[in-house]
């Protein structure tokens, strides 16, 4: 078991850049591949990119694909989620959530575990 912590969120203009963070406790963090997602008002949860245990491997949702970055550092026990070229639509809450399972997941359902989430908020 492991408990999820996101941080780094805020208000910025469309156009500018936001670096979230999200902590894991547990001596085991390298062990757990990890998923960004986000849920604006009204929308289901949507998937934002995902990254192997190693961090050697990533993957993105087509409509962040360009514009943001996950990494991970595992010594830290911290994966980061670096957006650029924010847009209004950017605009939700974003959720850190890990898996036990060997490998990543674009699917909320495929995660185990899930922080409280930080809230983003791109002007216009």
């Amino acid at each position: 078991q492991v408990q999820v912590v996101e941080s780094g969120g805020g208000l910025v203009q469309a156009g500018g850049s936001l670096r979230l963070s999200c902590a894991a406790s547990g001596r085991t963090f390298s062990g757990y591949a990890m998923g960004w997602f986000r849920l604006a008002p009204g929308k289901e949860r949507e998937f934002v990119a995902a990254i192997t245990r190693s961090g050697l491997s990533t993957l993105y949702g087509n409509s962040v694909k360009g514009r943001f970055t996950i990494s991970r550092d595992n010594a830290k026990n911290t994966v980061f989620l670096q957006m650029n070229s924010l847009k209004p639509e950017d605009t939700a809450v974003y959720y850190c959530a890990a898996t036990e399972s060997s490998w990543y997941s674009n699917q909320p359902n495929g995660y185990d575990y899930w922080g409280q989430g930080t809230q983003v908020t791109v002007s216009s």
